[in-house]
């Protein structure tokens, strides 16, 4: 977050009831009377970015002049006593999680009486020091204390100390393995990210702080402000700081250029010292501009109980308002020459669990097939079929790979359904369902709402087997995520409605997962890029379509064995990259993509 928020918080918290009307399907035949079996769902193995938690609706009225509507950031996850706790902006509370899937809510107030804002927390910080777990939000004010717990799944909490003096927005404080504690923290599109040290004791500053880095979009275009990195409007914003120690080596994370925007990433420079000073890594580690999950930026990167690295992060929305957001987890490492990455490549397909895919330890390189599934989308942009619409809320929305854009019922009735049409005979894996806010009414944190549905299969569109049925289910899964426990062969896949917690059945992604019963895509040829002199921060990517391909990987960096950046780009045989260093040269390749699998990539070029 790069707003200071200072207007006065009315929560509004409301259970919209439902109308239960007998459900039928397309032809008038009733689908919720017959007596079907559901496929299993197993102890699951996998998950799909966006993370489906029960995310909280903005609190803040002004945000909502457009459409009260969910939204998060900032997140931070840090193992505690075996298990993994999330905090993230504005949720009175945080989630904690045994196997980094299935995330349990725990309701808490970190704010004051006298503390004026609506942030309960805002981009908070979250370490481990010692036996014990502290939280502190961010703050420019001096009057916000730092929490304690020992027992934070009792949601057992004191201070630490009560006021935190100097405050700090966007706070990220850093526990060294020789006992020194350290706080890094800035959200400016001015002044750089600052570091200093502070006592582990007593919590006061060690010292005063000192510049840490300042962005340089002038040499690295992925730090222009704007959707289209054109610098217009507004300078390119650091914040979210978070520091990572590896091989005695320090990593400072930095977000940039703006929360929301599909290119806002995660930058690192490094150094031999906490305090600096750092070095740049050319390219932005964490960075996932294409795709329907955008945006990878102000985020945390951790260790897993097995030993793997991750990087946990935001993801852009911004419809209904600039800061309507979600949260990803990607896949992370370092190489054998000490580089951070993290892995873009099919960032928001179904990945493996840790744990989950036979074994895999810490990885000394960059492997996509580590935790990746190889299971593809069946559905994009294929037929959709729908019980009603409203306005121009299109029902090839639902199937379009844009999280922006989604097909709203005109109600929010039980039996409002949408059907997709895979095309042919595939196997079917895993399907996730992205709620939309259409008409919701809410304002901050809710519990005790839910989603309820059931999903059908049909070979033939005219014979449907039930395959999933959540028509019990009392949680809220606005972004649902349901892996089969035994594959399906099908063509047809049926969502209907049960119940939504408030307003119209609105979907912005209604995604089928599996491997189709074709032939992988041809490669890609006649690949270009043309780096212009003019700015050598800016390439045009050309290519010659690939006509059994929906989609296509673009891999991109500064060595051809560290092709850490990927961008999926979907029905376009072109692209515009404005995010090199202009003093490096880069390397490129291209991999096509459709229902089937992926291409070979294509052969390696440098562009000078």
């Amino acid at each position: 977050m790069f707003t200071k928020l200072i207007y006065t918080c009315f929560l509004i918290a409301a259970i919209v009831p439902q109308v239960f009307p007998q459900s039928k399907d397309e032809k008038g035949g009733s689908l919720t009377n017959r007596r079907l079996t559901p496929n299993p769902i197993v102890t699951a193995h996998t998950f799909c970015n966006p993370i489906n938690i029960d995310y909280g609706y903005t609190p803040i009225p002004n945000f909502t002049e457009w459409g009260k509507h969910r939204a998060t950031a900032d997140p931070v996850i840090v193992v505690y006593k075996g298990d993994y706790y999330l905090f993230s902006t504005n949720q009175w509370g945080y989630w904690w999680s045994n196997d980094m899937c299935n995330w349990h809510f725990i309701s808490r107030s970190f704010l004051k009486p006298w503390h004026k804002v609506y942030d309960d927390l805002c981009a908070p910080a979250v370490w481990v020091q010692g036996d014990t777990l502290l939280v502190f939000g961010s703050t420019y004010s001096t009057n916000f204390p730092i929490w304690m717990s020992t027992d934070p799944k009792a949601n057992t909490w004191k201070e630490a100390v009560d006021s935190f003096a100097i405050g700090g927005w966007d706070p990220d404080f850093f526990l060294d393995d020789d006992g020194r504690l350290y706080m890094y923290n800035g959200s400016s599109n001015r002044y750089p990210l600052y570091g200093i040290e502070i006592d582990r004791k007593t919590f006061l500053p060690a010292g005063t702080r000192r510049e840490m880095y300042l962005l340089e979009p002038w040499r690295y275009g992925w730090q222009r402000f704007g959707e289209y990195l054109d610098n217009t409007f507004l300078d390119p914003f650091i914040e979210g700081a978070w520091m990572t120690k590896y091989n005695g080596k320090y990593y400072l994370q930095y977000g940039a250029p703006g929360t929301e925007f599909s290119g806002y990433a995660d930058g690192v420079v490094v150094g031999e010292h906490p305090l600096g000073p750092f070095i740049p890594q050319s390219l932005p580690f964490s960075y996932k501009p294409g795709g329907f999950a955008r945006g990878a930026g102000h985020g945390a990167t951790f260790k897993d109980n097995y030993n793997n690295w991750w990087h946990v992060s935001t993801i852009a929305i911004s419809v209904k308002n600039n800061f309507e957001r979600r949260l990803g987890i990607w896949p992370a490492g370092f190489d054998k020459d000490d580089v951070l990455y993290m892995d873009a490549a099919f960032g928001d397909y179904p990945h493996y669990l840790p744990g989950q895919n036979g074994g895999a330890g810490r990885r000394e390189a960059k492997d996509s097939e580590a935790f990746f599934t190889g299971w593809m989308l069946l559905n994009y942009n294929k037929p959709v079929t729908v019980s009603s619409t409203l306005a121009s809320y299109y029902p090839n929305f639902a199937v379009d790979e844009n999280i922006k854009t989604y097909w709203s019922a005109a109600t929010g009735d039980k039996g409002e359904w949408i059907q997709t049409d895979l095309g042919n005979i595939s196997t079917v894996r895993a399907i996730q369902i992205n709620y939309a806010d259409q008409d919701v009414n809410f304002l901050g944190k809710q519990q005790g709402i839910y989603h309820q549905y059931k999903i059908y299969q049909s070979a033939d569109g005219k014979k449907w087997k039930l395959l999933v049925d959540k028509s019990n289910n009392r949680t809220d899964v606005p972004h649902d995520y349901i892996e089969l426990g035994n594959p399906v062969q099908t063509r047809y896949i049926k969502l209907e409605n049960g119940h939504m917690p408030g307003g119209k059945f609105a979907i912005s992604g209604l995604r089928v997962f599996g491997t189709g019963n074709g032939s992988k895509p041809d490669s890609v040829k006649q690949f270009i890029v043309l780096r212009t002199e003019k700015d050598k921060r800016s390439a045009w990517l050309k290519w010659s379509p690939v006509g059994n391909a929906y989609a296509y990987n673009i891999y991109m960096g500064i060595a051809p064995d560290k092709l850490y950046n990927c961008v999926m780009v979907y029905s376009s045989n072109e692209y515009y990259c404005k995010a090199m260093d202009n003093q490096q040269p880069y390397y490129f390749c291209i991999e096509a993509v459709n229902e089937n699998g992926v291409s070979a990539r294509s052969k390696v070029m440098k562009v000078e």
